[in-house]
């Protein structure tokens, strides 16, 4: 018992010890504070600055490696738009009546098949077309056909395919749509 008695007589004799220090110096204590807030808001507004200005240099190289990115991408673009002109001809060019036996043909054929898988293997995918539901993002309606079999708002025939390269739609189809 006798420690414990000892020990709350020693908590309060440091207790009235603090107190005394605090009242005897409170001027002191606050121009220190004071003191060492002016030292510090200058640091912390160099913090602030410095941590923006890392924010934003992230933010550019992100961007910029973004947009090397897309450059490589699409740097094609322009080549491919002009050669899917050359691709509707060979389409007209084949879907003419010629002899089975015709080795002309077949070779124009084989032409075509070729130039189509390079296409493809740049990221040049056709835009589906006949009998899906007209998407003004990716059809471009030229006519309004009530004749048809086909439903409301069902593309019913394809007068110009349509391509995306890379999920982007550089050109879309020309298509007639059911009314």
């Amino acid at each position: 018992m006798s420690t414990e008695k000892e020990s709350q007589c020693n908590e309060e004799v440091l207790k009235e010890t603090e107190n005394k220090k605090e009242a005897e110096a409170p001027e002191d204590a606050q121009e220190d504070a004071q003191g060492a807030c002016e030292v510090k808001e200058p640091e912390d507004d160099q913090n602030v600055k410095y941590l923006r200005l890392m924010a934003d240099f992230q933010n550019y190289k992100r961007r910029s490696e973004k947009e090397k990115a897309d450059i490589y991408v699409y740097a094609n673009e322009k080549l491919v738009i002009e050669l899917l002109d050359v691709m509707d001809n060979f389409e007209r060019a084949l879907s003419c009546e010629t002899d089975a036996s015709d080795s002309y043909a077949e070779g124009m054929l084989l032409i075509f098949q070729s130039l189509k898988a390079v296409m493809e293997r740049a990221g040049l995918a056709e835009i589906e077309g006949l009998g899906v539901d007209f998407d003004p993002n990716v059809h471009h309606a030229v006519m309004i056909d009530a004749g048809t079999g086909y439903e409301s708002g069902k593309v019913c025939d394809v007068i110009q395919k349509g391509y995306k390269l890379n999920n982007k739609v550089i050109r879309p189809g020309m298509v007639k749509v059911a009314e």
